[in-house]
């Protein structure tokens, strides 16, 4: 991959499950360009379906926020972290980064990213196996903190399998399940992975859907992967993407969220488990609520909410909640019940939720956390 040319923006391969979904090309405005395999519209689903619907034809996408690329597609492409790893390997190999199109960090994703949707040419640089060894990898990603190129990038790379966030993070395996672990940034608190396992519990104690959690070697908070079931890879869209709603900025409030997962799932329980997050994430100052902390997972023939991650107390944009609450940055009270009235929610549920949440999290706020 040497030099400054595009090597991959020909065309992109869409695949799940082995099976083909579509395929991608990048028009002469720098704007993507895809169409649906006739078998997938005869045989699949919408994998966005606001933007995406099941039909055929050729789609262009929209310039922003995703530099010419759909919205389910960036999903698939590391920010944060992920996205200094590759740009770190690129640099070593000779390329500038800024040189690359959405189709070949897309081609550099292949088939080790997260979720379900896979990308020919597979052009991933991960390479080595799988190790448990936390203690090497947090020296390795150390390394790159300090900007430090003799770091193993390739084996970071692949047991990062293209994750989101800005946190460093890995890809474990233990027996048959996948674990995310996270290690703490150069801005976090030497505890923050004890910090957010606490706010795991709690938040199972509010009711809120999550995955298993873990607290390695006493300092390293795991996740259980909920993008894996069984050893099958599960179509997950944030909603950043979903929405085409940039996740760096303010960009979202809470009333359209609950809108758009009435209209996605069609289920009330599942607006109602937004509803208690959102209640969660005011009560604990969980304020970096942004567009890609929530997401949606289609599986069984059906669009429902993911289980929560990222809750952890943190600020947002300025301070304040980077998803607004009827409008608001620094809500009260008065403006949760205002996200339930326009959305038509129900009173009756939201009064409950709220009286649920606030009593499973008075610990957070007794410890001021």
């Amino acid at each position: 991959m040497a030099g400054k040319k595009h090597r991959y923006s020909g065309g992109i391969e869409v695949f799940m499950h082995n099976q083909p979904v579509g395929r991608l090309a990048m028009a002469a405005d720098r704007r993507c360009l895809f169409e649906y395999g006739t078998d997938w519209i005869n045989n699949g689903f919408s994998i966005s379906p606001f933007y995406l619907p099941l039909k055929s034809g050729l789609f262009t996408a929209r310039y922003d926020p995703f530099n010419g690329l759909f919205g389910v597609f960036d999903d698939s492409l590391p920010d944060g972290w992920g996205k200094l790893l590759i740009d770190r390997w690129l640099l070593k190999q000779g390329v500038q980064p800024d040189t690359l199109s959405p189709l070949d960090r897309l081609a550099l994703v292949g088939k080790q990213g997260m979720a379900a949707l896979t990308y020919e040419p597979d052009r991933c640089p991960g390479s080595g196996s799988d190790t448990m060894n936390l203690k090497m990898l947090a020296r390795e990603v150390e390394k790159i903190m300090q900007q430090d190129y003799s770091g193993q990038l390739e084996l970071l790379i692949r047991q990062g399998e293209s994750s989101g966030g800005a946190r460093p993070k890995v890809i474990v395996n233990i027996g048959n399940d996948g674990w995310l672990v996270k290690f703490p940034a150069s801005s976090d608190p030497a505890d923050i992975g004890a910090l957010e396992y606490q706010y795991s519990m709690i938040a199972k104690k509010c009711a809120i859907v999550m995955p298993e959690t873990r607290l390695f070697e006493k300092k390293y908070f795991g996740v259980k992967r909920f993008d894996r079931k069984a050893g099958r890879r599960i179509h997950v869209h944030s909603a950043s993407g979903l929405l085409y709603a940039g996740f760096r900025f303010p960009s979202l409030d809470y009333t359209e969220l609950m809108k758009a997962t009435m209209a996605l799932t069609a289920d009330i329980n599942e607006v109602a488990r937004l509803f208690r997050l959102m209640v969660f994430n005011i009560l604990t100052g969980n304020r970096d609520d942004h567009s890609k902390n929530f997401s949606f997972i289609y599986d069984e023939r059906k669009w429902q909410l993911s289980p929560a991650y990222d809750l952890v107390k943190s600020h947002g944009f300025n301070g304040l909640h980077s998803t607004t609450i009827a409008g608001q940055g620094d809500p009260s009270r008065k403006d949760i019940f205002n996200v339930a009235e326009m959305t038509g929610f129900p009173h009756k549920m939201a009064f409950l939720i709220f009286d649920e949440v606030f009593t499973g999290c008075q610990e957070i706020r007794s410890k001021g956390w």
